[in-house]
């Protein structure tokens, strides 16, 4: 097991909750859920919501946010530049954003990673038919 500060700078941690009320899809708010899971204040929650919504929009629309964006986007969330590279980090580490040609855009690792431990668990430590997920 890799210790938290020893963990390469592109890892990140997810809360995991296990109690079925803290499901995510039970949520009245799956986003805001989701980000809390990844960001100890509600605060940073908010703001990485609101990056992460930056990004979907201006990837729909045509015109990815490029990195060379960060000081714009700083003032916008209203955070100092090691703030927005910690919150930019973690979200980079978690696999919701990638940073590809100098502009962010969503990314589809994280639910590829959550679906490869789902199935790993599935089958094999609990014996399971993969059919039967």
């Amino acid at each position: 097991m890799t210790n938290v500060k020893e963990a390469p700078r592109t890892a990140t941690t997810i809360k995991i909750r296990s109690k079925s009320e803290y499901s995510i899809s039970h949520s009245r708010d799956p986003y805001h859920e989701l980000m809390l899971r990844l960001f100890q204040e509600e605060t940073t929650a908010a703001r990485g919501r609101k990056f992460l919504n930056t990004v979907e929009v201006r990837q729909k629309s045509g015109s990815p946010v490029k990195t060379s964006e960060w000081k714009r986007l700083q003032e916008e969330l209203g955070i100092s530049r090691s703030a927005f590279y910690a919150m930019r980090n973690k979200l980079l580490g978690a696999g919701l954003i990638n940073n590809k040609g100098g502009e962010y855009r969503l990314s589809g690792m994280f639910s590829r990673d959550l679906m490869d431990m789902a199935r790993w668990w599935w089958t094999a430590i609990l014996n399971n038919d993969l059919d039967n997920l």
